[in-house]
């Protein structure tokens, strides 16, 4: 339903400049990994990427308080993005197996590997958890860049702003047949600092070899 209402209307107002979008197929499993500027970013790729693409968004994003909040939550639901509790311990093992699930049947999955927004502005280390996905299903992973998403929707800010935005296709990367390499620690690294690699060059950020995460905590 989004495509046909929510992603024109979107599309038409922020006029994204978009490339290598003939790098995300158009049907069949994908995994969409992309850096993260901000909250918004959720809606940037779908509405450029041509098919549908399914998130796990924090479910802080579907309780909002205020217009602001509520207009978050209708957005994330018309995407069909799926709200997960974070502070659960077995949410990440749960949130793979659902993505797994999920590009079994043949659907894209969006993901942010730096499992947060970056705290400023660069890049930061990538978690495993694309590489498992990856290894354990073949899906191709299509590199994302999105540029200007934090100046649209500023952490702490109320409203979204109409300033430029790119979102740059990557073309994808092949682990397929490698199933069985998800138990190594070493091959698991090795997958992530890939598909980070691609993410950065389309970007173009500085790169910091430390978890958003924990830039965060000790600033």
């Amino acid at each position: 339903m989004a495509e046909l209402t929510v992603s024109p209307l979107l599309r038409a107002y922020f006029r994204p400049e978009v490339s290598g979008q003939h790098n995300v197929p158009r049907t069949g499993p994908a995994i969409l990994a992309a850096n993260h500027l901000s909250a918004c970013d959720e809606v940037f790729t779908p509405i450029t990427a041509g098919r549908q693409v399914l998130y796990f968004a924090k479910a802080e994003y579907f309780t909002g308080p205020g217009i602001r909040g509520r207009l978050t939550a209708a957005m994330f639901r018309e995407f069909g993005h799926v709200p997960v509790e974070r502070s659960d311990p077995r949410a990440a093992a749960s949130t793979l197996d659902t993505g797994a699930e999920l590009l079994a049947e043949g659907r894209a999955l969006g993901i942010f590997p730096e499992g947060t927004r970056s705290p400023d502005g660069r890049l930061h280390k990538f978690r495993t958890g694309v590489a498992r996905l990856a290894l354990r299903t073949g899906a191709p992973v299509i590199p994302v860049a999105l540029i200007g998403t934090d100046r649209v929707l500023v952490q702490g800010d109320r409203w979204w702003h109409r300033v430029p935005v790119q979102v740059r296709y990557g073309e994808p990367l092949d682990f397929s047949g490698r199933a069985e390499q998800e138990r190594s620690a070493r091959v698991l690294r090795e997958v992530t600092e890939s598909i980070r690699m691609a993410v950065q060059e389309l970007s173009g950020q500085d790169y910091v070899n430390a978890y958003g995460s924990s830039v965060k905590a000790a600033g």
